[in-house]
Parts: C-alpha cells; sequence; structure tokens
C-alpha cells in the first residue's frame, strides 16, 4: 500500500458523497483521477485490504429486522459451517470469538419473519441452534481505524 492507498481508505471512513458522481468528487479531494480511485480501490479489494466497500443500512429504519447471531461450533467443522452460513446474502460481520458460541454474525432482513425463516434454514444446512440476539437499542460507536 502506497501513501494514497492509506489516504483512500482513511477518507472513505468517514464519509461518501450523495451526489451524481461521487468518486469523482473524492478523487478531486485526494488529488487524483475518479478512474485512478475506481482502480486503486479495486486493487485494494482484489489484495484483500479491503473485504466490503458499500452502505449500510440500517433494516429495521424500512421495516426490517437485524439481529445478532452466535453458534457453538467445532473446530474441524468452522470453515464448512461458514461456508453455509456466509452463502445467505442477508449475513454480515462472520468472525471467529474464544468462546463457547465460537461464530458471530449479523442477520438484516427486509422482515421479521425473513430473519427467522433465514435462521430456521442456517439450523437445518449445519444441523446447529442459532442463538438470536435481536437488537434492542441502537448505539452509534464511529469506529474509525487510521491507515
Amino acid at each position: 500500500m502506497d501513501e494514497l492507498d492509506r489516504k483512500i481508505i482513511n477518507r472513505l471512513q468517514l464519509s461518501f458523497p450523495i451526489c451524481d458522481h461521487p468518486f469523482a468528487v473524492v478523487a478531486n479531494e485526494l488529488g487524483t483521477s475518479e478512474a485512478n480511485l475506481l482502480a486503486r480501490l479495486e486493487q485494494l479489494s482484489e489484495k484483500k485490504y479491503l473485504t466490503r466497500f458499500g452502505p449500510l443500512y440500517n433494516a429495521d429504519n424500512f421495516g426490517g429486522a437485524v439481529s445478532l447471531c452466535a453458534m457453538n461450533v467445532s473446530a474441524d467443522d468452522f470453515d464448512v459451517v461458514t461456508e453455509q452460513v456466509n452463502a445467505h446474502p442477508q449475513v454480515a460481520h462472520n468472525y471467529q470469538r474464544d468462546h463457547a458460541l465460537n461464530m458471530w454474525f449479523v442477520i438484516a432482513t427486509e422482515s421479521q419473519n425473513e430473519l427467522e425463516e433465514i435462521i430456521k434454514k442456517i439450523e437445518d444446512e449445519t444441523g446447529l441452534p442459532v442463538k438470536n440476539m435481536p437488537k434492542l437499542h441502537e448505539f452509534y460507536v464511529g469506529l474509525y481505524f487510521e491507515v
């Protein structure tokens, strides 16, 4: 990663313009071209410096549902279960923890019924129970990692 790559990552963590050409606006702020910015984002993704770039929507503000879920997955099955869980587009933020419930992930759906259906599908596909911990309150943390 060079200095411009770091500036891109730092800048895009803070905000993203809502306009006809948001990448051109950011590129101008960073002193580069829109084409170069897009190419660098592609390279950063290919090299796995970025795993995701996109908006975060508060699903429950749109009538949807959000829940933090956890599972107890054996070490031998962890990779297979990860693939099964991640195959659902409603799943995000899947990560491993050093805890009895060692797989944690977020499910965001268009409705409460869909949330329950996805949990049931994951349980059926993996043969493991899913601990459903629905969001009760939202807290804004303002997470930022300077690169």
